[in-house]
């Protein structure tokens, strides 16, 4: 879980040490509902627009600090709900006990280490993060680019989508973003942008201020800022993710499950949140 924090990836490949293959299952689904280094700045960026920016000082920091925090103790407390749910139904078994050993302590070999880190983990993910964004990155751009009738296909799809997106306190830009995100979090922010400013390539707006404005003149609220945290937090793996998931598992099954229980948990969620903020506005 811990590692998860880095990278999802990283959390998946760590649940190599737990022996028994049921809990490793849950262990490796239940993952992605801690945020990884890719989904922060998605975070922090809506909690000091719409949240934080009245306050000033120190106590700016500290409350965006305890929101955060608090996203984050939410995160973990779903990854143990969604475990005790998966281990009372389709992974049911005995629980183990986990013992670790402590090996003899060696004399590290600062080479061997840093080459096996690198072709060990570093390029293992690289490699499988590449091969999922080069192609998703010209889809996405070609989608910016491409008119059909006196709109963008990125306008298209999200018109599409904005019905469902509007039940679950976004609009279909938001969720078209998460969509086409699915290579890499870091890139949720940008898509937003582009498809609100109808720009043709990725764009990023360092002045939060200004991307507030931005944000609101196209009808964001705060119910859609925590929604997008929300879906932030619980929604589908990355593509690098994915791909790890498919090689220690070597089940296309397990996969699937792991993209689907973040997912529908999210988009249920995000519904409730909608549905009960909404009644009380």
């Amino acid at each position: 879980m811990c590692m998860g924090f880095g990278c999802n990836a990283a959390g998946i490949i760590g649940c190599r040490i737990i022996d028994s293959p049921r809990e490793r299952l849950i262990a490796m689904i239940t993952n992605n509902f801690v945020p990884c280094n890719g989904r922060f700045p998605t975070m922090i960026a809506i909690i000091t627009m719409f949240f934080v920016g009245s306050a000033a000082g120190a106590f700016s920091s500290v409350l965006s600090a305890a929101i955060l925090a608090g996203v984050i103790v939410l995160g973990v407390l779903m990854t143990l709900l969604i475990s005790k749910v998966l281990s009372a139904t389709v992974l049911k078994g005995v629980p183990s006990s986990f013992t670790l050993e402590l090996p003899p302590y060696r004399k590290p070999q600062i080479g061997k280490v840093i080459v096996r880190s690198i072709f060990d983990r570093t390029l293992f993910v690289l490699g499988r993060a590449i091969v999922v964004a080069a192609p998703a990155g010209l889809i996405i751009w070609l989608m910016a680019n491409i008119s059909v009738g006196d709109a963008t296909l990125l306008a298209h799809c999200s018109g599409f989508l904005d019905p469902f997106a509007q039940i679950i306190g976004m609009d279909g830009v938001i969720l078209l973003a998460f969509i086409l995100g699915f290579p890499a979090n870091e890139i949720v922010v940008p898509i937003i942008i582009m498809a609100y400013m109808a720009e043709g390539s990725l764009l990023d707006i360092s002045d939060l201020s200004v991307l507030r404005d931005l944000l609101v003149s196209h009808g964001w609220t705060w119910i859609n800022a925590v929604s997008t945290m929300l879906f932030s937090l619980m929604h589908w793996p990355c593509s690098t993710t994915c791909l790890t998931i498919k090689k220690e598992t070597q089940s296309v099954k397990w996969t699937v499950a792991s993209f689907l229980v973040p997912t529908v948990t999210g988009i249920v969620v995000c519904f409730l949140f909608t549905t009960v903020a909404r009644a009380f506005l």
